[in-house]
């Protein structure tokens, strides 16, 4: 029970924390309109994109919301970074509850707040015009827990390394842009060229964008089956590779 109240704490003390800063939830609506209106807008009519209803806006938008969990989720490392200057990072880690119970709570609460922040572009949908139905809604939200999990993973495992913010912040420019421009968020992942093919089909966040487009737009590249495969291995093994991080940092640092 105590590593079960220890993770909801944890969870809790995260999501506190993101409510707090308004200006994060602001952000976080303003910037993927912005991609969508301004980018959406622009070069879908520059370009003629056949075969979905809506167009190309309607194309990207499944794309926008997987840049929004993947930025959430990667830049939930900082919170880490910022408790083990002020020194509560050591207070929880001596606290009656293991480090995996620490590093899952910390996961899980990255995770919804990256989650709401995808499901408050999740309906801008109505405003779209694009026809999303209650199945697909919620095929979208498991779809983003799923994924954010994976990605916070990333986020945590980076930040068991790093000491700094510059630090952190170098480092995920490295793989936050690479890992969102490969997803096929802004473009179709079919006729690649095979050099390109190869780095997109490498990249995990590439099945969570793809399986948004079917939840949200009924369509996709890759089969669905494999889209929730490769998303719920990539999570298990992230959050169980930053635990083990975490553990293995922490015990050397003692």
């Amino acid at each position: 029970m105590s590593e079960i109240e220890g993770i909801y704490t944890i969870w809790r003390r995260e999501n506190i924390r993101f409510l707090r800063y308004k200006s994060r939830i602001v952000t976080s609506v303003v910037t993927p309109l912005l991609w969508l209106v301004v980018f959406g807008t622009g070069f879908g009519s520059a370009v003629k994109f056949g075969g979905i209803p809506g167009g190309y806006q309607a194309f990207l938008f499944p794309g926008i919301i997987g840049m929004t969990v993947l930025f959430s989720s990667l830049f939930s490392g900082i919170s880490v970074i910022q408790d083990r200057q002020y020194g509560f990072l050591k207070e929880m880690f001596v606290a009656p509850i293991s480090r995996s119970s620490i590093v899952f709570g910390k996961a899980l609460g990255a995770s919804t707040t990256a989650m709401i922040q995808g499901t408050i572009i999740l309906f801008l949908a109505f405003i779209l015009n694009i026809h999303l139905t209650v199945i697909g809604f919620i095929a979208a939200m498991i779809i983003m827990i799923i994924m954010s999990l994976g990605l916070v993973g990333i986020g945590l495992f980076i930040s068991a390394f790093m000491e700094s913010m510059e630090g952190f912040n170098l480092i995920m420019n490295f793989v936050v842009m690479p890992m969102f421009f490969l997803s096929g968020a802004l473009f179709p992942i079919t006729s690649l060229p095979e050099w390109l093919e190869v780095a997109v089909y490498l990249d995990p966040v590439t099945y969570g964008v793809d399986a948004l487009r079917y939840a949200t737009l009924g369509t996709s590249a890759i089969p669905m089956h494999i889209n929730i495969v490769v998303i719920l291995i990539f999570a298990a093994v992230m959050i169980f590779a930053s635990a083990y991080a975490f553990t293995e940092r922490e015990q050397g640092l003692m």
